[in-house]
């Protein structure tokens, strides 16, 4: 089934039938949307993995739309174009397939209402209802596929799984900097099938500042650092105690500092089995005076 969140009914002409995939060349030293220019992108289908992860209320209604705003300068850029945008995002922490409350229908609405063109949804990221909502896009055009995370292969990074994500798009754009760090097979197993694989504009402005910020840092230099778990923090914490004065903990993770240090966490989320972990961390902070 297809969703349509329409600005407007009026249909637009048909474009022609696109060239063959393998006639597709980018130079490889392409490393950003932005070097992409029309040539490169019109009539070609992209693939761009956003970070649309949203909360919704009961009524799942969107209550924040921060990460659709920010996902909007990549999308208007391949509309602008000529690109087919087929474009996909996680949302929550479906456990067993699909759930009515994880589903992206509420985000391709608000999508809709933000971008200078209508977005179509598909139930599922794979197979034949992904194969002809391809077939039937325009020039300039966005699909919305489903929740990734719908499929237990996603984040296992089943190569399988990231062949079905690849098989109808051209090139990949990677636009979710909160989920960049995930070898997950929207994340990292599509680029083994599409080329070029490049950053979108808010995932290279992120890169870019992190670059500046941890390479050459005004002192004294103090990191932040969220998230709800320590196992997926632990490069990143044991990367800033070689590079910063402080570190400032927060988000879900740290229960299990607080537990590690002996205080109460009542039922809060706590990964048991990182408390070590977590006692030798802070050991390493204190050993390097941070």
């Amino acid at each position: 089934a297809r969703a349509f969140f329409g600005k407007s009914t009026v249909s637009k002409k048909r474009v022609s039938a696109k060239a063959p995939r393998a006639a597709f060349k980018v130079e490889a030293a392409k490393k950003s949307v932005g070097d992409l220019k029309k040539a490169d992108l019109e009539g070609k289908t992209v693939f761009v993995r956003c970070d649309l992860n949203v909360p919704l209320n009961a009524d799942l209604e969107i209550t924040d739309d921060t990460r659709i705003r920010a996902a909007i300068p990549t999308l208007e850029y391949l509309v602008e174009n000529g690109a087919k945008v087929l474009v996909t995002s996680h949302l929550g922490r479906p456990k067993d397939g699909p759930e009515d409350k994880f589903r992206l229908t509420p985000v391709g609405a608000r999508l809709s209402e933000l971008l200078s063109c209508s977005v179509t949804k598909v139930d599922d990221c794979v197979g034949d209802v992904v194969k002809d909502a391809v077939k039937a896009m325009e020039n300039g055009s966005v699909c919305l596929l489903e929740n990734v995370r719908f499929y237990k292969d996603e984040e296992k990074n089943g190569k399988d799984f990231a062949k079905q994500l690849a098989e109808h798009a051209d090139l990949y754009v990677n636009d979710a900097f909160g989920t960049a760090h995930r070898a997950h097979a929207s994340t990292a197993g599509v680029t083994e099938f599409l080329s070029p694989s490049v950053a979108g504009f808010l995932l290279q402005k992120e890169l870019d500042y992190l670059d500046g910020a941890v390479s050459n840092p005004e002192r004294p230099f103090c990191a932040i650092v969220g998230g709800s778990k320590v196992s997926s923090k632990i490069g990143v914490i044991e990367t800033l105690l070689e590079k910063t004065d402080k570190i400032i903990l927060g988000g879900g993770m740290i229960f299990t500092f607080y537990k590690a240090l002996g205080k109460s966490v009542g039922s809060s989320l706590v990964e048991d089995d990182k408390i070590d972990l977590a006692k030798e961390l802070m050991a390493k902070a204190e050993a390097k005076g941070v």
